[in-house]
């Protein structure tokens, strides 16, 4: 039996007005659609008023992510929204790891994957915070191994187009 390859990572960069229900009433369309939403980052931006949001899921078909676009587009609080491509913008997250390594490994990690030591729980348990591309993020983990690992925290995508 072969694995199927997972589907392809799209993120929509929508910007909307700033107010109450409009992240339920966006995340509930996509969930009509049959879409799981992989990762959501919400900010506010510099104009009052208005809120920006990064939405990531899995489709392959260039024509149902246009056609949530545009069921997203529909809706009165949405000022636009968007695919963001992954060659023509920067995608980025952060990952707070607790992890278990004596001070070898620590430093070999440190080097590898430049984090940044947030916290020193005993003499072999730290909290560090990682920030790159979901590649890099998920490389880290695979390196330090699940034996390592005693709890990961990941936030959502951030993405602005070049």
């Amino acid at each position: 039996m072969t694995a199927t390859p997972p589907m392809k990572r799209r993120a929509i960069l929508i910007f909307m007005l700033d107010r109450p229900g409009v992240l339920n009433k966006i995340a509930m369309l996509i969930r009509h659609k049959m879409y799981n939403v992989e990762t959501l980052t919400v900010c506010k931006t510099n104009q009052p008023g208005t809120s920006r949001m990064t939405i990531t899921l899995r489709e392959d078909s260039d024509d149902k992510t246009q056609q949530v676009i545009k069921q997203i587009e529909k809706r009165t609080e949405v000022i636009s929204a968007r695919e963001l491509h992954v060659d023509e913008s920067f995608w980025r997250e952060v990952a707070i790891v607790k992890f278990e390594a004596d001070e070898e490994q620590l430093a070999a990690f440190g080097q590898a994957y430049r984090f940044e030591i947030l916290d020193r729980q005993h003499d072999e348990c730290f909290i560090v915070q990682i920030t790159g591309t979901s590649h890099l993020i998920d490389s880290f983990l695979d390196d330090l191994g699940t034996a390592r690992i005693v709890e990961v925290a990941r936030s959502g995508f951030a993405a602005m187009e070049k």
